[in-house]
């Protein structure tokens, strides 16, 4: 997917090159960023590291692509409602669920369903239906392996190589549309993501995203390159200890397409919606650093008093860091305080003191049990464990929509957009607006979306029973 995007918008091939670049000068420069990922086993899958996005129109098309998605060990993750932030879709993460399995292919896809409810026009609502149950997104073949993996368990070699091309079909940009001019311009007026996905064949990918670790540099990089970046660097200020996701882009291409006419031939026109995204990740959060996040997070938006854009974006940021001098910037005090999920490990030694390897059975259902933090505290303490941060694989609503709506209009004096009160979790408004809709979501998705706070609440207890079977006994006594 990532070779076929680079040909389709050759402007992300310079994006990857930049990042890979910035990339290596933070390992080269910052060992200790080096030896974390290592430790975390990240090091490897970051060259690797992208996610995509893709908005469906319908809820088969949801489905199938739910089932699509199984077969390569990815499955939906969290509920975002981007309606409240003005962007009319509903969405879920597609990725793996355990730690192997994401740095074996650390792949997520941003999947959004428009929300046709919210197209006011009853007249323009029904013919945009029309048109997404008239198209057809994936090949037969394609549906032909998924139900042979459903109904096996698995895929042979050959097949999974038939898989992979035809599921590459589904996500091909195709610049002839089965529309009308007019009736995308309607679609446009609407809103232009409401166009992007009625008006074309299929899900085309609107972006991908490779991982930096400082996106900063790659935000200078990309100016002096000479590609247009977003103005604002979505999510949280730069910190010494990176938390949940901080995210930006190069703007969208205005492509050219060919619309269909009533006579069966096609009239020219152009579409703006893809572009390049880079993100730099960070740790995890439990819910009490989340509520924290969006506390802070509000409380900067309310001071600038209107939507971030290229005309404040000083200001912003000075705000934004301002008002987050409230959150611990030390892996140890946000550990301590419950705000973050770490994985615990044992610490290698040569001095007499070294635990042995013998393994015990050691419970451990919650690490915020008075036992459990005590024990946790005292192994911190001698230096017998260590903390690594959890990286936050999810994605943050608010920031998902500036990303689109940058994308979709010029986001350089957009300040009549007063986002101030929305939630960065649940994505809803704080007071007001249009509530999520998460049961709708999963009927349509036919299934239950995965709690990511859970997910990471289990990484977390599953690596200090691991840890603590490391440890023997004595080890262990001496400690509580």
């Amino acid at each position: 997917m990532s070779e076929m995007y680079q040909k389709e918008v050759p402007l992300y091939g310079d994006l990857i090159d930049l990042v890979s670049k910035v990339n290596t000068d933070v390992l080269n420069k910052q060992p200790d960023i080096r030896q974390q990922l290592a430790h975390t086993g990240e090091i490897d899958r970051l060259g690797m590291e992208r996610h995509g996005a893709i908005r469906l129109g319908t809820a088969d098309e949801l489905s199938m692509m739910r089932r699509l998605f199984a077969v390569m060990g990815m499955y939906p993750v969290g509920y975002y409602d981007l309606a409240p932030a003005g962007v009319p879709v509903h969405s879920t993460a597609f990725r793996a669920l355990d730690t192997q399995s994401l740095n074996n292919s650390p792949f997520r896809v941003f999947t959004s369903l428009l929300r046709l409810d919210l197209i006011d026009d009853e007249a323009l609502r029904q013919e945009a239906m029309a048109a997404l149950d008239k198209r057809k997104i994936f090949t037969d073949d394609v549906i032909s392996l998924i139900e042979r993996f459903e109904e096996k368990g698995g895929l042979t070699a050959a097949d999974a190589k038939q898989f992979v091309k035809e599921a590459l079909e589904t996500f091909r940009w195709h610049d002839k549309t089965p529309v009308s001019k007019a009736l995308y311009q309607q679609l446009l007026s609407q809103h232009g993501l409401i166009a992007d996905v009625v008006g074309f064949k299929g899900p085309h990918i609107n972006h991908l995203t490779p991982r930096t670790l400082d996106i900063d540099a790659v935000q200078a990089g990309m100016q002096a390159k000479g590609i247009p970046p977003k103005a604002i660097i979505e999510g949280p200020p730069r910190r010494r200890c990176p938390i949940l996701l901080r995210q930006t882009s190069f703007r969208a291409l205005e492509e050219a397409v060919s619309f269909k006419n009533p006579n069966g031939g096609y009239e020219t026109g152009h579409h703006t919606a893809r572009f390049g995204e880079i993100e730099q990740r960070g740790v995890a959060l439990t819910p009490k650093g989340r509520a924290l996040y969006d506390q802070l997070l509000s409380q900067a938006r309310r001071q600038l008093g209107v939507t971030p854009n290229a005309n404040n974006a000083l200001e912003y940021y000075q705000v934004l860091e301002s008002a987050f001098a409230a959150f611990p910037d030390d892996y140890r005090a946000l550990h301590d305080e419950g705000l973050a999920y770490f994985y615990y490990q044992a610490v290698d030694s040569d001095t007499d003191n070294e635990p042995t390897l013998d393994s015990i059975d050691v419970e451990v259902e919650d690490v915020n049990d008075p036992l459990s933090r005590h024990m946790v505290t005292g192994l911190l303490e001698q230096g017998i464990i260590r903390l690594e941060p959890i990286v936050y694989e999810d994605f943050l609503p608010v920031s998902a929509a500036g990303i689109f709506q940058s994308n979709l209009h010029d986001d350089s004096t957009n300040d009549n957009e007063n986002d101030n009160e929305k939630d960065e979790h649940s994505g809803k408004q704080s007071s007001g607006g249009i509530n999520s809709n998460k049961e709708a979501f999963e009927n349509a998705l036919g299934a239950q979306v995965y709690d990511e706070l859970a997910l990471y609440q289990t990484l977390q207890a599953q690596s200090l029973k691991a840890c603590l079977g490391q440890l023997n006994s004595k080890v262990l006594k001496r400690v509580i």
